[in-house]
């Protein structure tokens, strides 16, 4: 198992590959509009699709994918059931369900809650880890609980990239920190950060630990 870097250090960094992402998976839940809003914020439109899960009342209508919407460049649309998956888009996970991928396309599911939790950041990161493996980036954010440790292990094992948003500049940060105590995760930054070392990532290029 690889020991989690420091994230104030800059001297080492990922090597810059021609691996191809093709899909980059992010969870969030307390703080999270926050939090997605600035890695959204900075993306350009030829990045490799993204689902997102994003604790939320199951009782309202979401109108999570509308507010993203005016803090990114990038298409952002409430998931649907069998739809394609689409480079340039970021499909949400509508409330209660749980967003999985399948064979290039969104599956929704109403099963059990999974941690409390439906959406469930976990089932959804296990099954991009099942689908896509080296080709996946998963992210954690802002959350009060440990909702996707479990699944940031099946995307880094898969062999994957995985990334947290530093604690520190969490609103809520026991999810972020649930996530890096595993050792699994290969890069952690201010929030700030994360979204200009996430293109980085997928351009290729040497990004800091």
């Amino acid at each position: 198992m690889r020991k989690r870097k420091s994230s104030e250090s800059i001297a080492s960094a990922l090597p810059a590959a021609p691996r191809k992402y093709d899909l980059i998976a992010i969870g969030a839940s307390a703080g999270g509009l926050l939090a997605l809003s600035e890695v959204l914020r900075p993306l350009p439109g030829n990045m490799p699709s993204i689902v997102v899960v994003q604790h939320l009342d199951p009782s309202h209508k979401s109108h999570l994918a509308i507010l993203l919407s005016r803090k990114t460049g990038q298409r952002v649309k409430e998931a649907e059931h069998g739809e394609p998956i689409l480079p340039g888009v970021v499909y949400i996970a509508p409330p209660d369900e749980h967003l999985l991928v399948g064979v290039g396309k969104v599956q929704l599911a109403h099963s059990q809650l999974v941690h409390f939790s439906r959406p469930s950041i976990d089932l959804m990161f296990e099954s991009v880890a099942g689908m896509y493996g080296s080709r996946s980036i998963g992210i954690i954010l802002s959350g009060s609980n440990t909702d996707g440790s479990t699944g940031i292990r099946a995307i880094h094992e898969a062999g994957g990239t995985t990334m947290a948003q530093d604690p520190t500049t969490a609103e809520f940060r026991t999810m972020p920190q649930a996530a890096i105590d595993t050792g699994c995760v290969d890069i952690v930054a201010p929030i700030q950060e994360l979204g200009r070392r996430l293109m980085k990532l997928c351009a290729g290029e040497r990004v800091e630990l």
